[in-house]
């Protein structure tokens, strides 16, 4: 999997959908050559590693314009972006639209998430 190089982050909210572990991370230092703005990583059970991230990376390097922002699916399979929008620069815009994507990947139509932090 070609996970995110997170090096430190801050954790913005935890949510719990059905058997699965969400975390949103904002604050994000990284070693690769992404400009994150926030990850959500998504752990099924008690699996200490996350086996889902969904990003929000600025379509340009900091400092050189543009307001939008990729949304990437990182899965064991590879990774791809998936849309682009300058409304994942709000943290809820991110939330609600990672959620979503999250229900519909792992078919979670009967469970809805609950925050916890």
């Amino acid at each position: 999997m070609n996970k995110p190089g997170i090096v430190t982050a801050v954790p913005r909210r935890r949510y719990k959908y059905g058997e699965f572990s969400m975390v949103i991370l904002g604050d994000i230092e990284s070693n690769d050559d992404k400009n994150y703005r926030y990850i959500m990583a998504v752990i099924r059970g008690t699996d200490p590693e996350p086996g889902i991230y969904i990003t929000a990376e600025r379509d340009q390097p900091a400092g050189q314009g543009g307001g939008d922002y990729n949304m990437r699916i990182v899965m064991q399979d590879g990774a791809e972006v998936i849309n682009s929008s300058s409304a994942w620069h709000d943290l809820d815009a991110f939330t609600s639209e990672a959620l979503d994507i999250v229900g519909q990947l792992l078919n979670l139509g009967d469970e809805e998430p609950y925050r916890l932090m």
